[in-house]
């Protein structure tokens, strides 16, 4: 009887696993990523995109540098130097994604996963004066990377795996319907795990949506940085500035051409009193 039970039990167990596997294969195939960094002109300029159930989600365009100091032995092998590497994302770079109603998430590895970079999106809501209003932001970042690699690291002291992140981030803050889109460089700080060293990161040419893409690959309509803002106000300024004083210029000539019209028309009246009998 044992024996015949446990017949009936593995077919039904086999069962049960074909269901949950045949779940899985269907939500791991609900969600896309992909690496479209080819199709941008900027050699170090990255587009990535996250797809569920065949929509966009997440979307991020940028270029990164990542300045991570590390240490060497001086030229007596006894004191510690620090020198710096440069490290730019790989055209090969592998991506996770994640989406969700108020968090978000971009993992970049490359290089046989020596480096990942990490983004951390979060949504809120904020009660203000004009009611509930959301917003998105960065609220973390991680780089982890090895300085056992040697394309970067030249003789790193000690080399291993590090984790630098990010402290209490509150960055690229942004309207919830809204795309992030930021021309000019900004400058992250990161503190590493490695002895406490300060690292930089740098982006640029940034576009960013994690939440609310109602287009698919199609970004929601920009919310500029204060600096291309501003840059963009100093470039129209003297183009402003230039319209308005032609415009002056232009109505300055008019009055006077008027006035002069006016004044040619006029009987002129002599000034010189024994001129009055000649007149008539």
């Amino acid at each position: 009887m044992n024996f015949s039970r446990r017949n009936v039990c593995i077919p039904g167990l086999q069962l049960l696993l074909y269901i949950f596997s045949k779940d899985m294969t269907q939500v791991l195939a609900e969600q896309e990523v992909e690496n479209l960094s080819g199709l941008s002109p900027n050699p170090e300029k990255d587009i990535f995109v996250v797809r569920e159930n065949g929509t966009t989600c997440l979307m991020a365009e940028f270029a990164a540098k990542f300045i991570v100091p590390y240490d060497v032995w001086a030229s007596n092998y006894v004191d510690l130097i620090t020198e710096q590497t440069q490290i730019t994302i790989s055209r090969g770079a592998t991506i996770q994604g994640k989406c969700g109603n108020t968090d978000s998430e971009l993992h970049i590895s490359w290089m046989d996963n020596a480096y990942t970079f990490r983004l951390f999106f979060i949504k809120e809501t904020h009660n203000t004066s004009k009611g509930q209003e959301a917003s998105w932001k960065i609220s973390k970042i991680q780089f982890v990377y090895d300085s056992s690699e040697t394309v970067h690291f030249k003789d790193a002291v000690n080399p291993g795996r590090h984790t630098a992140s990010s402290h209490r981030l509150s960055a690229l803050l942004t309207p919830a319907d809204r795309s992030y889109e930021c021309q000019a460089p900004q400058t992250l700080s990161l503190l590493s795990s490695d002895h406490q060293k300060a690292m930089a990161l740098i982006l640029s040419e940034v576009r960013i949506q994690p939440f609310d893409i109602t287009g698919d690959f199609v970004f929601s309509e920009a919310y500029k940085c204060a600096v291309d803002q501003r840059e963009q106000l100093e470039e129209t300024l003297p183009l402003i500035l230039g319209l308005t004083l032609g415009l002056l210029i232009v109505i300055i000539l008019s009055v006077y051409h008027i006035h002069q019209k006016l004044t040619a028309t006029q009987v002129q009246i002599p000034q010189d009193r024994s001129q009055y009998k000649h007149m008539g």
